[in-house]
């Protein structure tokens, strides 16, 4: 099916944004968590791409974008995804994140209101105080230490094996090599999140919002009911899978953002 996609470019003031579309009719722009790239939509791009134009794009300092110097923040992440919205020329766009992509995707709405016809976020955090500042701090999620013997990309395999299903290697081999792309700064994209001011923010999201999650994704899971509370908005539990959902359930993750974006 891949050979249905387009690849390609835009200008933004970071330097190029690499996107990936299939299809035509109404746009669906697809975030991805961190430290990933668009491959983790690579089968939801089709399925969405049937009926709609799927675009999911490389979030600035990953994948094939430009990767700026300084601090990644939210904010700046946002400023990337916003930059390709009027590059491609979308006035109006359905918004999809994944975990760091949904967190993006909160302060991209919160910015185009209006413009965003619906909010799809998948497995993201609810940031607030309790996010910031947890009981015994924070650990590193995907950080490792290079070694002349190769041994840390073990280590990265490692990390994120329990979030796989045996027969699931290929997509985590994807996982790795997005992240041996920004080695030097793969940590930044969590530490973002753990500083966004999301809850002054949410105030200004006007788009109808749907909150999913994995069943196993115990990090996540959570924060459905505080953005049901925070939002007024639906939320559903997938039928199963784990931390990389949207590659483990393509077909019902599809679905679930075509049913979530007709019911407008």
């Amino acid at each position: 099916m891949t050979d249905t996609l387009r690849r390609g470019y835009v200008a933004s003031p970071f330097g190029q944004l690499h996107v990936v579309e299939c299809g035509a009719g109404e746009p669906v722009l697809m975030l991805h968590q961190t430290p990933r790239s668009w491959t983790e939509y690579l089968d939801v791009l089709p399925l969405v791409g049937a009926t709609h134009r799927a675009i999911a794009m490389d979030t600035l300092g990953y994948g094939a974008s430009a990767k700026p110097e300084g601090t990644h923040s939210i904010e700046r992440f946002a400023d990337g995804a916003g930059a390709l919205v009027e590059s491609l020329g979308l006035e109006r766009f359905h918004l999809v994140g994944h975990h760091t992509g949904g967190v993006v995707a909160v302060e991209l709405a919160a910015r185009f209101q209006d413009r965003v016809s619906s909010l799809l976020l998948s497995a993201t955090s609810f940031v607030d105080d309790e996010k910031r500042h947890p009981v015994g701090g924070h650990k590193a999620v995907d950080h490792v230490v290079p070694t002349t013997d190769g041994s840390h990309l073990r280590e990265l395999w490692d990390r994120r094996r329990p979030f796989y299903r045996e027969g699931e290697e290929a997509a985590l081999t994807r996982y790795v090599i997005d992240a041996l792309t920004v080695l030097d700064r793969v940590e930044e994209g969590h530490e973002a999140v753990r500083r966004y001011r999301m809850e002054e923010r949410l105030p200004y999201v006007t788009a109808r919002t749907l909150a999913v999650c994995a069943p196993g994704d115990h990090y996540s899971l959570p924060s459905l009911p505080k953005f049901a509370a925070a939002l007024g908005c639906e939320t559903r539990v997938l039928s199963g899978g784990h931390v990389p959902a949207p590659e483990q359930l393509p077909e019902e993750f599809a679905k679930v953002i075509l049913e979530w974006v007709a019911r407008g």
